[in-house]
């Protein structure tokens, strides 16, 4: 049996708090979800998500990667230190999805952010608690590949996971619309540059500065202070619908530059949830459960949750 959760994740959480009555309702959403994955006690946990320059940079971008050994930075104060990863079942799922056609890099040192930490922590409970499979996707260092590629990852691994007679849940950990103060290569200064080739194993000083400029920068956008995007609820919610009524000849059709100019540059993770709904849909039809949407400017972030299970 297969099941799904995906959600948006925000570094900002712990730092800003919106207004208690939309607080309350994400965190029973994120509550609902843990209780859910406790009673389906996942075998595997394959879990979609992307990076924000903290552990691959423009010296060698692959457009995915699996993780056969991985560890969380612990950024944004979330948790760091080795992933439980079952690397006999990643080294096969590289080789199933090699043999579809689809050239999959691996990594056997693998260093994830809060996008991978914070949904194994806040949904699964830790970095340990199950075995897990880290695929990575870039979503914010262009150049971007097609969307349509990225589904067709997600059915390879889906089918890789429905051969295993195993409980297996697909986790997407993305955001919607949103547009963070993330640099650019293009223009880029050299120390900036620098950086987003190579900005491995950065002094704690500078850690701290760059996590306190998206810090301040969620503020401004708060208080309508800002020059980055405005969220689209509307856009974001068409997506979910499109996500789940499976449809998967309009979700192929997704461009590059319009997921951007729509949902702002970080809404390029939507990628980890159209991968994570592939991955479900390989084994057939599926049903959603919960779902919840609310557009956060405090978190720069529209912030969605949506769990579904295979028929």
């Amino acid at each position: 049996m297969s099941a799904l959760v995906c959600l948006s994740h925000t570094p900002v959480m712990p730092f800003i708090h919106p207004a208690p009555e939309v607080e309350s309702a994400v965190f029973a959403g994120i509550d609902s979800l843990q209780a859910y994955v406790k009673r389906f006690d996942p075998e595997v946990v394959f879990v979609f998500a992307p990076d924000h320059y903290n552990g691959f940079f423009y010296d060698l971008m692959p457009p995915f990667c699996i993780g056969m050994q991985a560890e969380a930075i612990g950024d944004y104060g979330t948790l760091a230190g080795p992933i439980r990863i079952d690397r006999e079942l990643a080294e096969a799922c590289a080789r199933h999805v090699l043999a579809r056609g689809i050239d999959m890099p691996v990594s056997y040192r693998m260093r994830v952010d809060h996008g991978f930490a914070q949904p194994l922590e806040k949904i699964c409970g830790g970095l340990g608690n199950y075995p897990v499979v880290p695929v990575f996707l870039n979503c914010v260092a262009p150049p971007l590949g097609p969307i349509a590629r990225i589904r067709k990852l997600g059915h390879a691994v889906g089918e890789f996971a429905a051969s295993l007679d195993k409980r297996v849940l697909f986790i997407g950990s993305g955001g919607l619309s949103h547009n963070p103060p993330i640099p650019k290569l293009a223009g880029a200064s050299p120390e900036v540059a620098a950086r987003l080739i190579d900005g491995r194993n950065p002094s704690p000083q500078s850690r701290q500065e760059r996590e306190a400029r998206v810090i301040g920068a969620a503020k401004d956008f708060a208080a309508g202070a800002s020059p980055l995007a405005r969220l689209n609820p509307e856009w974001d919610e068409g997506v979910l619908d499109l996500l789940a009524a499976a449809d998967w000849e309009r979700i192929d059709a997704f461009e590059t530059d319009w997921v951007s100019r729509e949902g702002g540059e970080s809404a390029q993770e939507i990628r980890t949830w159209i991968a994570a709904f592939a991955a479900l849909g390989a084994s057939g039809r599926y049903r959603i459960g919960q779902r919840f949407y609310k557009a956060i400017p405090e978190w720069i972030a529209g912030f969605g949750i949506m769990q579904a299970e295979s028929e």
